[in-house]
């Protein structure tokens, strides 16, 4: 089932305010994904980034998609719908700590690397603000992704063409994405990507005024020991009109290892004779206080 939703918008020159962060945290914990404006990020230089994008499609990219096996198999499919194939012509480049951006043409490739250098710092804040709403250290995130060296940024740059049959094909099928904090420029004027809500889908609009689309990856709700949740989401084949993606993954190391934050763990190695002495006094108490005392018993020992 497919649902029109207001999804929560962030003002991220209001980030400071306990109400923008208020709204930061709830849409972490019960959306997973959100769209942020007033972010700073030079909009001339997202423009820019968009139209280099579909004129590299367009030269490049859309005669080897035309020709692709995906692109056959739904001439050939007899009516029957294709599971395991994606309508999409995509490319990915990392930019931090190691760069491939080399293979681009030099004026994308000038204009993705403006964009991604404005693009970390928005995530890094991001993560701050994150960390600061979960009640552990504002470096954490940024801490826990760097490994050994730093985090590592890559970009993904899809194009979902006009397709005959979206009725026989997914531009993209339905997953979570396996990283952290996934920034999302995508087209202003053809709609596709969808999120999973309550059972329900939720039709993402196209971004008007260049607002980017956040959403967490499974990393993030690893490290809030499943306070933040990554979402489920596709991107729907269009009959008419390209969809434009362009996702940029602030992710963990390859090396990093990701666990719950220890603070978020409460309560933890408590015995359970310790406990059940505190329940006894505080049974038909708040359970939030109870465990709020145990994660004090425990810091203290």
């Amino acid at each position: 089932m497919e649902m029109k939703m207001e999804i929560p918008v962030i003002d991220f020159s209001k980030l400071e305010t306990g109400e923008t962060m208020a709204l930061l945290h709830e849409a972490c914990k019960k959306w997973g994904f959100f769209m942020i404006e007033n972010h700073s990020v030079d909009t001339e230089v997202m423009e820019e980034v968009k139209a280099l994008t579909k004129a590299h499609y367009k030269q490049a990219m859309r005669p080897a998609f035309l020709a692709s096996e995906t692109a056959k198999s739904l001439s050939s499919s007899k009516n029957e719908h294709i599971p395991d194939r994606d309508w999409e012509s995509s490319f990915f480049v990392w930019h931090h700590p190691d760069s491939t951006t080399t293979v681009l043409p030099d004026r994308l490739r000038r204009s993705m690397e403006d964009y991604i250098s404005q693009l970390i710092q928005l995530a890094e804040k991001l993560s701050e603000h994150m960390c600061q709403n979960l009640g552990i250290r504002r470096s954490h995130m940024m801490e826990a992704f760097s490994g050994c060296r730093a985090p590592s940024v890559g970009t993904k740059v899809a194009m979902y063409p006009e397709c005959p049959r979206p009725d026989l094909m997914r531009g993209l099928r339905e997953h979570t994405d396996a990283g952290g904090i996934i920034l999302l420029l995508q087209d202003d004027q053809v709609p596709g990507l969808e999120f999973l809500k309550g059972g329900e889908w939720v039709k993402i609009l196209p971004s008007k005024n260049n607002m980017i689309f956040v959403n967490i990856g499974d990393q993030v709700e690893i490290l809030s020991n499943g306070v933040y949740k990554s979402a489920v989401h596709r991107v729907m084949a269009m009959r008419e009109g390209n969809h434009l993606s362009i996702a940029t993954f602030y992710n963990p190391a390859g090396d990093a290892v990701i666990s719950p934050a220890a603070d978020l763990l409460v309560p933890k190695e408590i015995r359970f004779k310790d406990y059940l002495s505190l329940y006894t006094k505080t049974k038909f108490g708040d359970k939030a206080i109870r465990f709020q005392s145990l994660k004090a018993m425990a810091t203290h020992n």
